[in-house]
This record gives C-alpha cells, structure tokens and sequence, in this order.
C-alpha cells in the first residue's frame, strides 16, 4: 500500500501536472478573471520549472556536497543503495542502469583503491512485477563482472524504499559485528533521506555522495534563459525527493 501511495503521491507533484491542470482551469472556467489568472500562472510556472540556472541552484542547495576521493578513509564496509535500474521484459538478458548508476560504479572505484573491503547492496524490486530480477543481484551480476569477488559482495533483496533499506542492511551489519567503519553510498539528492533512515535505525557511518545533478553555474544566456525539458524533469526529481523527505519525517522513519 505505501509503495501504491507513493508512486501516486509522485505523480501529483510533477510540474508538468500543474501546468497542465490550470490550463484546463484557463480553458473550462466560467469566470474570464479566473480564467485569465490560471493561463497566467500556467505560462509562469512553464518558464520556471524549465529554466535550468533555476533548477541547478536548487539542486545545489539541496545535494549533500562531494566527498573527495582522496579523504575517503578506509571501511569495512559500503553501504550501496540501489533503485539505479530499469526493468524491460523484452530485453532480460543483460543489466539496465539509469543516471544513478554512479551508485555502485564510484563504489566499485573505492573497492579498486582499497578505501572499501566489502560491498552490501541492499534493494528488492522496484516495480511490480514478478519477474523482475531484485535490483541488488542485477548490481551484484555487473560487479562480478567487473571482477570483484563473490565473497566480498552481500546482498539484501527485502527493501523495496529507503526505510526499509536502512532497516534490512541493519540487520545485515549486525550479523558482522567485526564491520566497525561503514560508508553509506547513495545518490546526493537522496543523502539526506537515507542518512536520517539510518541513524534512526542505529547504523553509525559515514557518507559518500554519488550521482549529482548539479554542477557550478555557468552564466551564458543558453544556460541561464533558454527553456530546457531536461530541467522540468529534474524539478519533478528533486520536487518528489523533498516530499518524500517531508513524509519520512511525518511518519518517524528519519
């Protein structure tokens, strides 16, 4: 039921819904003044939410900041969230990733320098459908491949959201008491939900941000007046990510 809730909670907060509903709004309302007022609102919004000099401040005030390779200490063991692949039915013979796949492919670049000595990847199915192969051992399969040993890689496939990631690799650390150092690897934009998540579970770590979205500001009138889809997309990313911030808080998940 949360997951259902979830995914409709996520598509009530895309911009592109909002614009959309107040110009139906302009279109159907009796009254020209409301009607007047919703077409107005609609165009401001659609300059907004697809300017990208906006979208990137926004993404930079929310990301947790990068962590240098060069300060990552060494760790017992990395936390690896997952929710970094897609699922196609016609297509099952390899890996799918998404932009999060710097998840397990930084992870992967600690593990090579010997900053990391086990990885545990922890995530169920994102969708669904039966199927689907649990997102962990798709990761585990790439980083198999990519020559890491089975015996430094563990799996969790329970967790279907970032609660319950923290609360299944819990129960995973507490069954290596010898694992004192854990790096809790995510993407920044989802940082903050996840390191709440695991401190209220108990889990002392420390963090390494992957996958950013945003960058430095660059002042060019491409970049700062020109209309882009790709930064209305990425205003629902990060719109979705504070709800869900929001609502762990609400319900004492963080």
């Amino acid at each position: 039921m949360f997951f259902i809730l979830s995914k409709t909670l996520d598509f009530l907060l895309m911009p592109l819904v909002w614009v959309l509903v107040l110009l139906f709004l302009a279109v159907f309302l009796k009254s020209v003044k409301w009607r007047r007022i919703s077409l107005v609102s609609a165009l401001v919004m659609l300059l907004f939410f697809s300017n990208p000099f906006f979208a990137n401040l926004a993404w930079r005030a929310w990301e947790a900041k990068p962590v240098p390779v060069s300060e990552v200490g060494t760790y017992d063991v990395a936390v690896v969230l997952t929710g970094v692949t897609s699922f196609k039915p016609d297509i099952t013979d390899r890996v799918h990733t998404n932009k999060g796949a710097d998840r397990f492919l930084h992870t992967l670049q600690l593990y090579r320098l010997g900053k990391v000595n086990k990885i545990l990847i922890t995530g169920g199915k994102g969708f669904l459908m039966d199927e689907m192969v649990p997102e962990a051992e798709q990761l585990k399969r790439v980083l198999l491949l990519a020559g890491v040993p089975e015996e430094d890689l563990i799996v969790e496939t329970g967790a279907v959201n970032t609660r319950e990631n923290a609360v299944y690799a819990a129960q995973v650390l507490a069954q290596h008491p010898s694992w004192k150092k854990v790096l809790l690897v995510t993407s920044a934009f989802h940082m903050r939900r996840s390191e709440g998540c695991f401190r209220k579970i108990g889990v002392t770590f420390d963090s390494y941000p992957t996958d950013f979205y945003s960058s430095e500001p660059i002042l060019t009138p491409d970049y700062t007046f020109m209309p882009s889809a790709v930064a209305f997309e990425n205003w629902h990313h990060l719109i979705h990510e504070m709800a869900g911030f929001v609502v762990y808080k609400v319900l004492g998940y963080s």
